[in-house]
């Protein structure tokens, strides 16, 4: 009589196996983003100059930005860019990423030309705009067109109008990828009974594309919305918050509290209001989003 093999599952094993397969990028993430961030909460009710000893003040730092009278303007601000590169965005992405969904071979080769952006870094591409927009010796001078010869990072209006399209120059690719994924994956025979039913393309494309696109216009948003809050390092290069403070965003007062100013426990605090900021977006856009029907039918396997 042959012994019996006692065996546990296949979609046991899958289950044993799963948490050892997640460990390494569960503790890198602990180790990189949950540590240092409970850090940062801890630095806020302290008073620091970042190179002298910690000195524990209590909730003196939290005092100090949210009574400070450009913590309303600077919010205003990142919520300004925040709407307007999204409202900017999200239309270019969605065009680009379905246009180059197509099977035609020249829009691989131009989504290859769309991606160089976003793998140029932040500040050489601050560094191009503000010598190509510089009134005396940029674009415009050199080419004698009054209009591109005006002074854009020295008017409020302007200035911020260039931070936004700098933005959306650079990280509309990124979406456009995501979207041309989403395009990729929605089912032909839709498109062929529209077909059918006599559909043009515009029909095809409010009918079908867009909400079909419902969870990953979701996602792509997350990621436009939470990201606009770390806009640092362009925004800094380009008008160091100015004129004025007329793009002066929450993540540019971090910077210049804590390493202009020597002051690492307001730093801290106004890190802390972007973190929770984001998660409480990040939270909105899921709820409004509603839940996908792919994962209710995985929850209940």
């Amino acid at each position: 009589m042959s012994a019996v093999s006692h065996r546990p599952p296949p979609r046991r094993q899958q289950r044993d196996v799963l948490p050892w397969l997640v460990a390494p990028a569960l503790l890198i993430f602990v180790g990189f983003a949950v540590i240092p961030l409970f850090g940062v909460f801890a630095l806020s009710f302290t008073t620091w100059d970042g190179i002298g000893a910690i000195h524990p003040s209590g909730l003196t730092s939290w005092r100090a930005v949210l009574t400070h009278p450009g913590l309303p303007h600077a919010l205003w601000v990142t919520f300004l860019v925040m709407a307007v590169s999204w409202a900017f965005q999200t239309p270019a992405s969605i065009l680009i990423g379905v246009f180059l969904a197509g099977d035609q071979r020249y829009r691989a080769v131009l989504g290859v030309v769309y991606f160089v952006p976003l793998m140029l870094s932040s500040a050489a591409i601050a560094i191009a705009y503000k010598a190509l927009l510089n009134p005396n010796f940029g674009l415009g001078a050199g080419l004698g067109i009054d209009l591109l010869s005006q002074d854009w990072l020295g008017r409020p209006g302007l200035a911020f109008g260039v931070v936004v399209f700098v933005v959306s120059w650079q990280f509309v690719p990124f979406h456009s990828l995501i979207y041309q994924g989403g395009v990729q994956q929605i089912p032909k025979s839709l498109y062929e009974a529209a077909q059918l039913d006599g559909a043009g393309r515009v029909r095809q494309f409010f009918s079908i594309t867009l909400p079909q696109l419902k969870y990953t216009i979701i996602t792509s948003s997350t990621l436009m919305v939470v990201g606009s809050l770390t806009f640092f390092d362009l925004i800094f290069i380009l008008t160091e918050g100015g004129p004025g403070d007329a793009t002066r965003v929450l993540a540019l007062d971090m910077y210049k509290r804590g390493f202009q100013a020597s002051l690492m426990g307001t730093a801290s605090v106004i890190a802390v209001i972007l973190v929770l900021v984001g998660l409480a977006l990040a939270l909105l856009l899921r709820r409004l989003g509603g839940r996908d029907a792919g994962a209710s039918q995985l929850e209940g396997v």
